[in-house]
């Protein structure tokens, strides 16, 4: 996402030349890149001058919503994972105020984050 985001607003960029500028494979890029298109984040386009370009403005992404969409909820127990916590434990247990606070540390701190902040 930040590789697209240096790029000039509308451009497209081919997945080998973003794979080759973060030093990874086009094929662990091609899973990253589908989950990032289905959430609307991205834009494709086929052809030669086709490849991937970003749907919103670099200052319209949070780290928060990236990274939520390529790796799911950042909750540090799975407990926090779900919006009612189904943990039977959950009323007795004596850790869950400081994983959730934990939680909210992690989340106020990646949503305060944008591509832009970071270019």
């Amino acid at each position: 996402m930040l590789d697209l985001a240096k790029r000039e607003a509308g451009e497209y960029t081919a997945l080998k030349e973003i794979a080759e500028h973060q030093g990874i494979s086009v094929k662990y890029l091609e899973q990253i890149i589908t989950a990032l298109c289905r959430a609307g984040y991205l834009k494709s386009q086929r052809g030669s001058q086709g490849g991937y370009r970003l749907t919103k403005t670099a200052a319209e992404y949070t780290v928060g919503d990236i990274l939520r969409v390529t790796e799911g909820e950042l909750a540090p127990v799975s407990c926090l994972e779900d919006i009612n916590n189904q943990c039977s434990r959950f009323d007795r247990c004596a850790t869950v105020n400081f994983w959730q606070g934990l939680y909210d540390s992690i989340n106020n701190y990646v949503d305060s984050i944008t591509l832009a902040d970071l270019l």
